[in-house]
């Protein structure tokens, strides 16, 4: 397997495949592809940084996403460390720096075109708006949850912005309450809380368009539910801690 950047095979940058995921050296890979690219590492919170004029990434140890430019690049895929080297999924950096990935099967060959222009800043690329309530009901309805599960509860909700049956704005699907309170923390001061960081998190990835389920549209904690409408009238599709979505 190798890496090339503009069709220049990589002497540097030694990638290796997990399943089918190619990985690159963080470190390695920002000096060679990001123009004054500075290098950190905090031992406390095992987190790398890069830092430069144009772009900064933030890679957490163990999680399955990057933050650019202030961004979440969410996947699957684990940021892991092998002989104490950190490695990331290298279409995540590819969306950092702003390359273009073409795979060639027959040479084992991934190629990054780099256009020289890194992913757009958060401040940019949000509606801060939308950012702001997501983030406040994820935090309200599930604080407590794994963070892909905090990932999904954003998917319902914006799953609903794009469905025909619920209003059309973030804002306005949390306070519909044309047939009844459909999010229950809106009844609460809870859904002013700010909120966690992951729940940021959440909400960014959501935003960024990585979805658990496109279809889901319902969800409720069964053990504590007041009413088991939803069970009864929606299709099961999953559960996440101690959440079961329904479309």
């Amino acid at each position: 397997l190798k890496i090339a950047l503009n069709g220049k095979v990589s002497s540097a940058i030694i990638p290796i495949l997990i399943g089918d995921v190619t990985y690159v050296p963080f470190r390695i890979f920002c000096l060679e592809t990001i123009p004054g690219a500075v290098i950190s590492w905090n031992a406390e919170t095992k987190t790398a940084y890069c830092d430069s004029q144009s772009l900064d990434i933030e890679v957490p140890f163990g999680k399955s996403y990057i933050i650019a430019n202030g961004r979440v690049l969410f996947r699957y895929d684990n940021n892991i460390a092998i002989n104490e080297t950190l490695y990331v999924p290298v279409r995540s950096l590819a969306t950092a720096v702003g390359a273009i990935v073409e795979w060639n099967k027959d040479q084992k060959l991934v190629n990054l075109v780099l256009t020289g222009k890194p992913i757009t800043p958060a401040a940019q690329y949000y509606n801060q708006n939308d950012l702001l309530w997501l983030a406040r009901i994820i935090n309200a309805e599930s604080q407590s949850e794994p963070l892909i599960g905090k990932i999904a509860v954003g998917d319902v909700v914006l799953n609903r912005v794009a469905h025909p049956d619920f209003p059309d704005t973030v804002y306005d699907v949390i306070f519909d309450d044309r047939y009844s309170i459909q999010f229950y923390p809106v009844t609460s001061p809870v859904i002013y809380n700010s909120p966690s960081e992951e729940s940021i998190i959440a909400a960014k990835a959501c935003l960024e368009g990585f979805s658990v389920s496109k279809n889901i549209l319902y969800f409720m904690n069964p053990r504590i539910a007041v009413s088991n409408w939803i069970a009864r009238n929606r299709s099961f599709v999953m559960a996440i801690g101690n959440h079961s979505f329904y479309a």
